[in-house]
């Protein structure tokens, strides 16, 4: 039997960015709501509220944020796939970061009308 995962949706709109892999971390990357900073050799990518982002930057926007309500064990298995699944068959595009204590999804603010019956039908609790 597939997890069960209780979601939050934050407050706000979400932004997806991308810097140069060795940009300094900005100082608008961090404030109200979530916010990830990621370095790979290839970029700096940062998730955060829409409105601390500077014009300029390269990003994609206009993300729903939802946070997996937790904590999750390290070893516990499934619960990002039974969220995902169902939404992946309806043909509803995400992007997952995850924490030490658990997860976030991001789905277009565009698609959250017809995700959210989706995963309330695959058992899923909107809190």
């Amino acid at each position: 039997m597939a997890a069960r995962v209780r979601l939050a949706r934050l407050a706000g709109a979400y932004t997806v960015c991308r810097l140069d892999p060795s940009s300094p971390i900005p100082g608008w990357a961090d404030g109200e709501g979530f916010s990830s900073i990621s370095r790979s050799d290839d970029e700096l990518s940062i998730v955060c509220r829409a409105e601390r982002v500077p014009a300029g930057v390269r990003q994609d926007g206009g993300w729903a944020c939802y946070k997996f309500i937790g904590p999750f064990a390290f070893d516990e298995t499934g619960i990002v796939s039974a969220v995902i699944g169902p939404l992946s068959a309806a043909g509803i595009g995400i992007f997952v970061v995850s924490t030490f204590d658990g997860d976030h999804m991001l789905i277009k603010q565009r698609d959250v009308e017809r995700a959210e019956p989706v995963l309330a039908a695959a058992g899923h609790a909107l809190v």
